[in-house]
């Protein structure tokens, strides 16, 4: 047999030798949600996420605005234009949150 009609077979022999060094996936990490705060608006107005997952906030707005749950659960400081805020959820629930600086800006985060 020549080299030539070999090489498939080598080839698979070599990738099955190389497979358990092979570094193992990483776990991945739970999914999450990104909130556009534009017009004095929190768009989307809702969003879900699983326990553990975060939301991050961006404020496209030249005002500054803040995330803060109805519940004390999350509290931003002023988001200028430009910035974000980011917070993980590690309880099932429904959280309702406003800008306490603008109250009528109002939407919901819901972790399952």
């Amino acid at each position: 047999m020549r080299l030539r009609s070999r090489l498939p077979i080598l080839a698979a022999i070599c990738l099955a030798a190389l497979a358990p060094l092979a570094s193992p996936a990483q776990p991945s990490a739970p999914a999450g949600a990104v909130i556009t705060i534009r017009n004095f608006d929190f768009a989307p107005m809702s969003v879900t996420v699983p326990v553990g997952g975060s939301v991050t906030w961006h404020n496209m707005d030249p005002e500054p605005h803040t995330v803060t749950s109805v519940d004390g659960l999350f509290r931003s400081g002023g988001i200028d234009q430009g910035e974000s805020y980011t917070f993980r959820f590690t309880k099932a629930g429904t959280y309702a949150y406003l800008c306490s600086i603008h109250p009528q800006m109002r939407a919901t985060v819901v972790v399952k």
